[in-house]
């Protein structure tokens, strides 16, 4: 993923304050909102992830609900601060915001922002119900939940024609990234189940569940051909740079994503659906999910072990580096809603142990980001 740039135009007594204080001291005088890109809306799906996993554990936490709030209220504010950002970015500096699209590694990032939406709506009603009531939280779960499906089915057509037709690709191109415009309806599917009871029953509700289905469909056969140029990549090509190995992490969203919205869908179903299609999809749910799940935790040992191999020569810290967080989040929510359907042990402890590792991994990368916004480096053009 392509870094971003937030840079500034003041007056050389402000430069020198900043200087002093060492607050976006390496941006030097550039202009504040030169280098927003789509992937800073990375953060806002890390950190939306934390808030449904930790609502979505298949046992109770003391606190998990408080904690699960607070995480929501933060990813809320951070989809505002990031959205009013790239608005600014598009305003003053609309010629670098055009050639995002063009990028052919930035631009498949414009799937982030849908994702990021969608999850925080979800949010909302998992657990922001608590601080602005259910009639609020379907509100904006639904304005969040058909926006964000708006964007990701125009990622998921627009950015790869782009690709077929503008973009220099060479054999060895293939990275992580190239999941995340052909992603967001898989995460529309998975969030959108949750909608679908509060609508009117009949039509209304089969016509939201076909949908959804529809949406599952588009991007786990999209995602089976991504992730096979992404084996042959490493097989031929091998790991390649550094920085763009936390991308490899990317593959887990798909699939945790896909098991999570079998899940979720399924339990609906068959409220939706006669016998014995209803009942079908409710088996659909394990049936598919198990098997998903063994391939989730084959990748999931090697993206660490590369990370790992990786990290030993050094990894040089980047808004990549929230890609471990949105994956394996997907993780934790599709392997706690196959524990609940099974009451299986064993995927409770899973649940567990991964849902750590996400808290994990989103304290470093969080705290890294905001030591790189505060001093500049994070934020300077790629």
């Amino acid at each position: 993923m392509t870094t971003a740039h937030l840079t500034t135009t003041s007056e050389p007594a402000a430069c020198s304050t900043r200087d002093r204080s060492g607050w976006l001291r390496e941006l030097e005088g550039a202009p504040a909102l030169g280098f927003i890109g789509p992937n800073w809306f990375a953060s806002v799906m890390g950190t939306g992830i934390v808030a449904v996993a930790a609502a979505s554990l298949p046992f109770s936490v003391p606190g998990i609900t408080v904690f699960a709030t607070t995480v929501w209220v933060l990813a809320l504010l951070l989809l505002v601060v990031v959205v009013v950002a790239t608005a600014g970015h598009w305003t003053l500096h609309g010629e670098v915001a055009r050639g995002h699209l063009d990028d052919p590694v930035m631009s498949h990032f414009y799937g982030a922002p849908a994702m990021g939406l969608m999850t925080v709506g979800a949010g909302a009603v998992l657990v922001g119900h608590h601080l602005i009531g259910m009639t609020a939280a379907l509100a904006l779960d639904w304005v969040l939940w058909t926006v964000g499906t708006l964007l990701g089915l125009t990622t998921a057509v627009l950015v790869p024609i782009r690709a077929f037709t503008s973009h220099e690709v060479h054999e060895d191109s293939a990275f992580g990234g190239w999941l995340m415009p052909v992603v967001p309806p898989m995460v529309s599917a998975a969030t959108g189940a949750a909608l679908i009871p509060h609508l009117p029953a009949g039509q209304a509700q089969q016509t939201m569940l076909l949908a959804c289905y529809t949406f599952f469909g588009l991007t786990l056969m999209c995602s089976i051909v991504m992730i096979a140029f992404i084996w042959n990549r490493l097989l031929r090509h091998g790991i390649g740079a550094a920085g763009a190995v936390p991308t490899l992490w990317i593959v887990l969203g798909p699939v945790g994503q896909s098991i999570t919205a079998a899940h979720h869908l399924g339990n609906v179903t068959p409220d939706v659906l006669d016998s014995p299609y209803g009942t079908a999809f409710h088996a659909f749910a394990l049936v598919y999910g198990i098997p998903m799940w063994g391939f989730a935790m084959l990748w999931l040992a090697i993206a660490a072990t590369l990370t790992a191999r990786t990290a030993k020569e050094g990894l040089p810290f980047s808004l990549t580096w929230w890609s471990f967080t949105f994956p394996v989040g997907t993780v934790v929510t599709g392997t706690s809603g196959l524990a609940q359907l099974t009451g299986n042990h064993v995927l409770q402890v899973a649940a567990g142990a991964l849902f750590i590792l996400l808290l994990s991994a989103w304290a470093v990368v969080a705290v890294r980001t905001l030591r790189g916004v505060h001093s500049g480096k994070l934020l300077k053009k790629p």
